[in-house]
């Protein structure tokens, strides 16, 4: 890799506050994950009740990030993220100070969804500083934000044991999100290269493109593959083999760092290799990985093969993003708040589908195969588009050609 031109090409600033701003808003998204096992016993849930718990914070940052996305594109993407941070206060002050019910908690859950839309703004904010040579890189190093997962789960259970309650760690969690606001305020800076702001028009158009559902489709495998076991895995780890909650989520941090480490890797990989093979191959390991998890081997099996699940996941987050640039340059705003939407539709239906065939049939073993046909899928129709992508608009294997560079530029 080119590392001096990559310094040269970006701003500094801007690439560390757009993967802080994600990094902390993801950690307040996942919050719930861990500590679904403590709340869940204060109320007595279900399997398929601690399933939409864990889920509702996707399902709403699935929603927001189109919003975000618009007014991305509308106000700007710095302007975007400190609306964003502020607003993220909401759901934190409230589970501190209010929250007492399962309706506080759904209330709750889907306001927490605020955070997890930051998507929608930091990855654009970072894009559009760096050219398409290095857009695999800079938006993974953006998109490594959701290392924040890591700080969720190894301390969000230890907190609420210390202090004897779950409800300390959304007052705690606002420490780090107004600390964040300021830093993001004084370091950010817009791009002079972000495309004009586009119309309601021209979203629309947008999906009229095939090109847009089958991102929509990829990212919703990866990232919300990433995103939902990121929730789940504390449940999976208390209720499989019975560890504590603090357990349970720490073996779930060993996960999480897969994922979170890897999705840099994943779009400098792209950039040299090709998106298209990057994805191909991540999802045929994924696919293989969680046919053996559903066999529910021992423990440190079980870890292990989620431990780099969780990495193809978190690569192939780097890989879709690597390709959607290329695609739709000057509708990188749009497509991030779309195809980050469906990305946390995948989060949200990922907990469900594990949840509710655990309460009916009694095992895991069904959802973890059907993850798995969803991945092994995943190649069939990548196998089937590459060649028409590899005709239109991209180089050999999803790698950026020196034509396309002026093209891109142009």
């Amino acid at each position: 890799m080119d590392r001096k031109g990559f310094l040269q090409s970006g701003h500094k600033g801007t690439l560390f506050s757009s993967f802080l701003y994600f990094d902390m808003s993801f950690m307040v998204w996942v919050l719930l994950g861990p500590l679904a096992v403590i709340i869940s016993g204060e109320f007595q849930l279900d399997a398929a009740q601690k399933a939409n718990l864990v889920a509702l914070p996707t399902l709403g940052g699935s929603v927001l990030r189109l919003v975000l996305g618009y007014m991305t594109d509308k106000i700007g993407p710095k302007r975007t993220g400190q609306i964003g941070l502020v607003l993220t206060l909401i759901p934190l002050l409230y589970g501190w100070l209010f929250a007492s019910t399962m309706g506080d908690m759904y209330f709750v859950a889907l306001m927490l969804g605020i955070a997890g839309a930051s998507f929608a703004a930091a990855i654009p904010l970072a894009s559009s500083w760096y050219p398409p040579q290095y857009q695999g890189l800079a938006t993974g190093i953006a998109g490594a934000g959701n290392s924040g997962t890591i700080f969720a789960t190894l301390f969000a259970n230890r907190i609420a044991e210390h202090y004897g309650s779950w409800h300390a760690v959304f007052g705690l969690a606002l420490i780090p999100i107004v600390l964040t606001l300021i830093v993001f305020t004084f370091l950010a800076k817009e791009s002079p290269n972000r495309p004009a702001p586009k119309s309601l028009t021209d979203y629309a158009n947008v999906l009229k493109h095939k090109d847009a559902w089958l991102f929509c489709l990829f990212y919703s495998v990866t990232f919300g593959g990433f995103v939902g076991l990121s929730t789940y895995l504390t449940i999976f780890f208390n209720t499989q083999y019975g560890l504590s909650p603090v357990r349970a989520a720490d073996f779930t941090t060993l996960c999480v760092i897969g994922g979170s480490f890897f999705r840099p890797v994943g779009g400098w990989l792209a950039d040299k290799l090709g998106g298209i093979r990057m994805l191909m191959v991540l999802y045929g390991i994924v696919a293989l990985l969680m046919a053996g998890i559903s066999t529910l081997p021992s423990l440190a099996l079980t870890t292990s093969m989620l431990f780099v699940a969780m990495m193809c996941l978190g690569m192939g987050n780097g890989s879709v993003f690597q390709l959607v640039p290329q695609r739709f340059r000057g509708e990188i705003g749009i497509m991030t708040g779309i195809v980050g939407a469906a990305g946390g539709l995948g989060g949200y239906f990922l907990p469900k589908i594990l949840g509710n065939l655990k309460l009916s049939s009694g095992s895991f073993t069904p959802g973890f195969l059907i993850l798995s046909g969803i991945a092994a899928a995943c190649i069939l129709i990548i196998a089937v588009v590459q060649a028409e992508w590899k005709r239109t608009w991209i180089g050999d294997g999803g790698k950026v050609s020196s034509t396309q560079l002026d093209t891109l530029h142009s």
